[in-house]
Formats: C-alpha cells, sequence, structure tokens
C-alpha cells in the first residue's frame, strides 16, 4: 500500500509539473540565455519552455519545480560546453535558483552586481572559466549559499569582506586568481566554513592578522594558504582551530620558529611548511602526533630536534610519513 501511495504522489506530481505553465519570467530569462549561449546548448534546448510542454521534455540542465499553479527553474547546470561571452546577466532574473553550476567553460567579464538578486542560491560554481575584474559586495546578500566556488578564474582586488555576510556559507574556493590585500579577518566570524582555499593568489599580511579575533574558524577543517606572498610566523593562537586537519602554507615567506602549540591541534592530518623560511627546530610533539600523517619541511633552515634514530622509532610507531 505505501509503495502504491508513493508512486500515485509521484506520478500526481509529474501530471501537475506537465499541465502547470512555466512562470514567464523564467521562460523569458531562459530563452535569452539561450539566444546568447551558441550552438553547442541551443541544440539541446528545444522549444520555447525550458520546464518543457507537455510535447517535448525540459531542457538539458535545467531543472524546474512546481510553485503554486508555477513551475519555476531551481537549477541550471551547463557547464563543460565550452560557452563564450561574458556572464549571462538573464541569470539574475531566475529568482528561485538554488544552484548555478556554469563551470568548465569560457566565460568573461565580471560577475554582474546583479547576482545579488538570487537570495535562494545555495550552490554557485564558476570555476575554470576567464572571470575577472572585481568580486561585487552584492555576493554577500546571497544568505542561503553554501558553496561557492570561483577557483580559476582571473579574478583581482581584494577579497570582499561582504563574504563574511554569507552564514551558511561551508566552502569557499577562491584558488588560482589574481586576489591581492590582506585576506579579511572578518571570514573567521563564519560559524560553519569547513573549507577555506585562497592558494595560488597575490595575497599578503601575516596569519595572525587572519586570525586575531577570539574564537574565529569555529568549524575549519581545510585551511589552503599557500603561494602566497604571506609573512611573519605561525602564531601560537592557530591551536585554536580544534577542527583544523589540513594547513597548506607552501611557498610563502613565512619565517620564525614553529611554536610547539600548532602540534595541540587534536584533528591534524596534513601540514605544508615547505619553501618558506623557517628556521629552529621542528617540535617532538610532531613526530608523536597520534593523526599526523605528512609533513612536508623542504626548502627551510630546520635543524633537527632529535636524533635520526629517534626519528624513524616514532615514524614507525606512528605510521607518519615526514618528508624533508
Amino acid at each position: 500500500m505505501a509503495r502504491l501511495l508513493a508512486l500515485f504522489f509521484t506520478f500526481s506530481l509529474f501530471l501537475n509539473l506537465s499541465v502547470s505553465k512555466t512562470l514567464k519570467r523564467d521562460a523569458k530569462a531562459l530563452n535569452e540565455i539561450k539566444a546568447s549561449l551558441g550552438w553547442r546548448v541551443v541544440y539541446a534546448w528545444v522549444g520555447d519552455d525550458p520546464c518543457g510542454d507537455g510535447n517535448l521534455p525540459p531542457w538539458s540542465g535545467v531543472t524546474c519545480s512546481l510553485q503554486g499553479d508555477y513551475r519555476v527553474v531551481t537549477e541550471l547546470e551547463v557547464y563543460a560546453v565550452s560557452i563564450v561571452g561574458p556572464f549571462p546577466v538573464a541569470v539574475t532574473n531566475l529568482l528561485d535558483l538554488t544552484r548555478l553550476d556554469l563551470h568548465n567553460n569560457k566565460l568573461t567579464g565580471p560577475i554582474p552586481p546583479q547576482i545579488g538578486r538570487l537570495k535562494r542560491l545555495k550552490i554557485l560554481n564558476l570555476r575554470w572559466n576567464k572571470l575577472q575584474d572585481f568580486i561585487p559586495p552584492e555576493i554577500g546578500e546571497l544568505k542561503s549559499l553554501t558553496h561557492l566556488y570561483l577557483s580559476f578564474n582571473s579574478f583581482k582586488g581584494e577579497i570582499p569582506k561582504e563574504l563574511a555576510n554569507l552564514p551558511e556559507l561551508q566552502y569557499l574556493h577562491l584558488h588560482q586568481n589574481r586576489f591581492s590585500g590582506r585576506i579579511p579577518a572578518e571570514l573567521g566570524t563564519l560559524q560553519n566554513l569547513r573549507h577555506l582555499d585562497v592558494g595560488n593568489n597575490h595575497l599578503v599580511g601575516t596569519i595572525k592578522q587572519l586570525i586575531r579575533v577570539d574564537g574565529c574558524f569555529p568549524s575549519l577543517r581545510n585551511l589552503y594558504l599557500n603561494n602566497n606572498y604571506l609573512t611573519g610566523g605561525i602564531p601560537a593562537e592557530l591551536e585554536n582551530l580544534s577542527s583544523l586537519e589540513i594547513l597548506y602554507l607552501s611557498y610563502n615567506k613565512l619565517s620564525g620558529v614553529i611554536p610547539p602549540a600548532v602540534a595541540n591541534l587534536p584533528r591534524l592530518t596534513s601540514l605544508y611548511l615547505d619553501h618558506n623560511q623557517f628556521a629552529g627546530i621542528i617540535p617532538d610533539a610532531f613526530y608523536k602526533h597520534p593523526f599526523l600523517k605528512e609533513m612536508y619541511i623542504e626548502g627551510n633552515s630546520f635543524k633537527e630536534g632529535m636524533d635520526p634514530i629517534g626519528i624513524h622509532k616514532i615514524l614507525e610507531l606512528t605510521d607518519s610519513e615526514f618528508l624533508v
């Protein structure tokens, strides 16, 4: 009986979707996008109704949902089809979007400030394009956003502090762009942020400036700061990031000694310190860490803190991998 009810519900939902009209606003926006994207997408988008008209199926990459008496577009996924040209501004008229995925195309120009209209957006994936210019501060108006992927583009300027206005944000990928200036410390107030990747940019400043607020980054697991121009040392306060598992600091201009407190990070599995200007001794606590599996330290001026035989015995016990 339960199975029959489930099938009946599914059939009823399908029937409602097929007979309901698509919201004119969404149909108009998708047809504008269709006209701008070129043949690679157009050949799969048949008809005038992106949600399908009974005889024709919904357009490829378009997901519609029933809202009252109308169908609305809730997801748009058009990726890896070599779309060329500027970011399609008409996308920002799809006010019910929860997912927008245009990654691995050849989009150029800036993200339009109208992006802030997409209040229900949870996932925004624009990585692997040729987007450029500054990130508009209006991106901080996407209060429902959980995943933001902007890596592998040509964005410049400072990382907007307005990103700290995204209370649900969990994953922030800004890798491989041309961002400059300091990483905004305001990001530390994001209670749900698990992954922060700002590697391969032109960022300056110190780690201490990033984690200067008490209780910052309470959920952060992965922190990628590699391949920038960060200076200063590793502050002892880093041990307060108790959820941290991966710390990637390679290829910066960091210096000083490694504070023993950092070895107190209880979940640390990977530590990348290579190609900086660190000196002194690697604290013994790292060699005894129960979860640390890899530690890269080459390209520095470290001195041995333990005799080679002692290190070898500890490596056997912990099954860790320390690469010098």
